[in-house]
């Protein structure tokens, strides 16, 4: 697939990062908001287990946590029709199979989106949020590299046009890089899977810190539909 794609980042500010508070085996609906620019509405399932993930056409890399969190802009991709936040510092990169990807550094922390058809009309056509997860897990227990994976929550909001955007948090420990945390989102939006893809550097002598993850979240949260 051709990784190469038109950026178009806008001059308005970042949204402010979304609150999501997540309690096990709980379910908490926040209504729509009446603007595209306030918060997206969501149903937010969380759960604390063992469980394992991934799906074959995730892609991660690893490295250490950076010293500050940079700035995010956003980025558009009118000819795929999706947008999210990226750190402004970051660069993009081409890599087969991505159809956006950005690095901090060579080959370090990523973020990185898949575009592929599909014959759904919808994610829930394929499943609950809770079955998504499970198969995640189960393709990543099948990589020769995977050591362990541990599942950390399952979210699912309301995209602007109100299609169903499916998000999950994990960690991983893989041969290729050690500890790192993995934040997904996935849509399916004109017979299109939109699968996003953040991966960073979790080891214990270099956890990830606070900061990062609130930018790390705004990135997961802002991807959507153009």
């Amino acid at each position: 697939m051709a990784s190469s794609l038109p950026c178009g980042g806008s001059a308005t500010a970042p949204p402010p990062p979304r609150t999501s508070i997540r309690r096990p085996l709980k379910l908490s609906l926040i209504h729509p908001p009446v603007t595209k620019d306030e918060t997206p509405a969501m149903v937010t399932i969380s759960r604390r287990s063992s469980l394992l993930l991934p799906f074959p056409f995730f892609f991660s890399s690893s490295s250490s946590v950076a010293a500050s969190s940079p700035p995010l802009e956003p980025y558009n991709d009118s000819a795929q029709g999706f947008t999210l936040l990226r750190p402004s510092s970051w660069i993009q990169v081409e890599k087969a199979g991505a159809t956006a990807l950005f690095e901090e550094g060579k080959g370090s922390n990523s973020i990185g989106v898949v575009v592929n058809p599909v014959r759904l009309a919808s994610l829930k056509d394929f499943g609950t949020p809770e079955f998504v997860a499970d198969k995640l897990i189960r393709a990543e227990r099948k990589k020769e590299s995977t050591k362990d994976a541990e599942l950390i929550s399952v979210d699912e909001r309301l995209g602007h046009s109100g299609l169903p955007i499916y998000e999950f948090e994990y960690q991983i420990d893989s041969t290729r890089g050690g500890m790192k945390r993995i934040f997904s989102a996935a849509f399916v939006s004109s017979r299109k899977l939109y699968l996003l893809n953040i991966t960073y550097s979790d080891r214990p002598e270099n956890p990830l810190d606070v900061s990062t993850r609130l930018v790390l979240e705004q990135v997961l949260h802002s991807f959507d539909t153009l």
